[in-house]
């Protein structure tokens, strides 16, 4: 069997305290139903989505092992606010692989941005991060990922360990399809303490105060050679004053 480490799970009661305490927190999947207040149904028919992502055409490795779309909004006092559809942009300090270009992605499909299980996600991710920091207008940039092994290898952070530039980062897990690999890292910005462990549970939650630590998802490979397998996760930013690239 593939090398797995044991997720360094929070309670749903624990989930703000260690959040401000070690800059990360990790809820295991039936948590986050709870907290979502979400059936398997609804967390499935979300999930559907992932089905219609187009190619990345972006990814300056000459890979072609990732699908994605992209969609902006503003969430306050449990309010969500769709924005314009706009470019993905970063600076080259916290992407140096694609960091200083306009990437414009296919918008979020207008049937996932209108279920209620996405606008609940939103809001209460939210909360955490208002927790963390203050209630304010959070700028939020939704990213739903499939990394796959057409090229025999998918890399779910081709730019390596980073920062996003944001107050914080939500990578909910939604499927491992076949592979081994992809455990996720998680470094202290300014000091020398990490984790490493594998999310497999669908729909577990990692939450990342971003400026207090370093991230990153090892490559993924088949299981089966010759057989494709995929990895799929939304990945939610959330930012004070504006997004980037204003």
């Amino acid at each position: 069997m593939p090398l797995a480490f044991e997720p360094p799970y929070s309670s749903l009661s624990r989930r703000d305290a260690d959040l401000a305490a070690r800059g990360f927190a990790l809820l295991r999947a039936s948590d986050v139903g709870a907290w979502l207040e979400a059936d398997a149904r609804s967390l499935d028919r979300l999930h559907g989505a992932w089905n219609d992502l187009p190619a990345d055409g972006y990814l300056r490795d000459g890979g072609h092992y990732r699908r994605r779309r992209h969609s902006c909004c503003v969430v306050e006092a449990g309010q969500v606010t769709e924005a314009p559809h706009r470019a993905h942009w970063q600076p080259l300090e916290y992407n140096a692989l694609h960091g200083g270009m306009q990437r414009w992605f296919e918008p979020v499909q207008e049937a996932t941005r209108s279920d209620p299980l996405w606008r609940r996600i939103l809001v209460q991710v939210g909360e955490a991060v208002s927790a963390l920091h203050g209630p304010r207008p959070w700028y939020v940039e939704a990213h739903p990922f499939r990394i796959d092994t057409t090229d025999g290898i998918g890399r779910p952070t081709p730019e390596g360990a980073h920062r996003d530039g944001v107050d914080l980062v939500a990578v909910f897990m939604l499927e491992r399809h076949g592979i081994k690999g992809g455990e996720s890292r998680v470094f202290e910005a300014e000091g020398p303490s990490g984790q490493r462990f594998t999310l497999t549970e669908p729909w577990s939650l990692l939450l990342l105060d971003d400026a207090r630590v370093i991230h990153e998802t090892t490559p993924i490979q088949p299981l089966v050679p010759g057989e494709l397998g995929w990895r799929d996760t939304l990945v939610l930013t959330y930012r004070r004053s504006g997004f980037q690239g204003d």
